[in-house]
């Protein structure tokens, strides 16, 4: 069974790659390295021991991707590819919605045109938006997203859903993750930003490492147990599983949280990675940014029921993993 990856040599899509390998599949990669680099590869291969199908190259391009599914015997595709930094989108939102949207539009017609009925999307929290508390239940309505990079996610669905309404016999689930961290046990792969990180974890251990001289918290005055955000932290692993979990159970349109169903605050996940690195992290409480929320944390027995999906590792395990990354790839791969 041929799975088209695109993004896959990406922080979620490459530890996703090494659970699809593991498990036999035949895997196709796609990814262009905005957002990766080509040594991802190499250690999927190494951590695996298998081979794959690899094509450099950008969800735009719609001849390639008619060349993918021409010469590939592709069953399903896995869809992460696409913009992703918060910050960003504010600043340059046009990039944002041309490259996730009209981008997922090429690979959607692509896959109509070469009869590929099988979809697991990459969505995001974000589309909850700032108006549902926490927990977040799959049934809630979602928009009111506080970023265009939310928006997208939040478009894509909707896209997603009518392409389904209209094609009875396509099968699309969307993956609602909450706040994917960790890495690897063997520490060949994790979370590799390009600059300044945009999100907690890597920054976190950067400061770790002494890269970075300290870590900013935005806002301790939050309807909290000790004032600060509190997400729901997910193991990159377990998340990748999920896929798979996905993969195995597409049945029409279906959408899923993928999340512990816990809330960590900021300083509870300093703490824990303070523990198990045995590195002191200064930080410095600074006031609250615009459109960031109290609690974002996940129901997750739609997942638990229907997809026998059920996270396995906890936040000190997910700590251990993110600092032996960090800690034996001080500089990225």
């Amino acid at each position: 069974m041929g799975i088209l990856v695109t993004g896959g040599a990406g922080y979620i899509g490459s530890h996703t790659c090494v659970e699809l390998l593991n498990q036999g599949y035949e895997v196709i990669v796609l990814d262009n390295f905005y957002n990766s680099k080509p040594e991802s590869l190499n250690r999927i291969k190494q951590i695996s021991g298998k081979s794959f199908k690899f094509y450099e190259g950008d969800i735009l391009d719609r001849e390639l991707l008619k060349k993918i599914f021409a010469d590939e015997k592709v069953d399903s595709v896995i869809h992460f590819a696409g913009l992703k930094a918060v910050g960003e989108s504010v600043r340059i939102p046009l990039k944002y919605y041309h490259n996730n949207i009209t981008g997922t539009l090429i690979l959607l017609e692509c896959m109509l045109e070469a009869n590929v009925k099988n979809l697991v999307f990459s969505s995001s929290a974000t589309v909850y938006g700032y108006k549902n508390p926490a927990p977040y239940f799959e049934e809630m309505e979602i928009g009111n997203c506080t970023n265009p990079y939310g928006q997208t996610k939040f478009m894509i669905e909707q896209i997603l859903k009518d392409l389904c309404n209209a094609n009875p016999d396509f099968n699309m689930t969307i993956l609602r993750y909450f706040n994917p961290i960790g890495a690897h046990v063997s520490g060949l792969i994790g979370e590799d930003p390009s600059g300044i990180p945009n999100n907690l974890m890597p920054f976190i251990t950067q400061v770790a490492v002494g890269k970075l001289k300290k870590l900013n918290i935005y806002g301790n005055d939050y309807d909290t147990p000790d004032g600060t955000g509190l997400r729901d932290y997910i193991h990159v692993v377990d998340l990748g599983r999920g896929h798979l979990c996905a993969l195995k159970n597409l049945s029409g349109y279906k959408v899923y949280n993928l999340g512990t169903g816990k809330g960590t605050s900021v300083l509870e996940l300093v703490s824990a990675l303070e523990k198990v690195s045995g590195k002191n992290i200064p930080y410095e409480l600074v006031t609250r940014r615009e459109g960031d929320i109290a609690s974002c944390y996940a129901n997750v027995d739609k997942a638990r029921k229907e997809l026998g999906f059920e996270a396995e590792f906890d936040i000190e395990r997910m700590c251990e993993d993110s600092w032996r990354w960090q800690s034996e790839n001080p500089n990225g791969m």
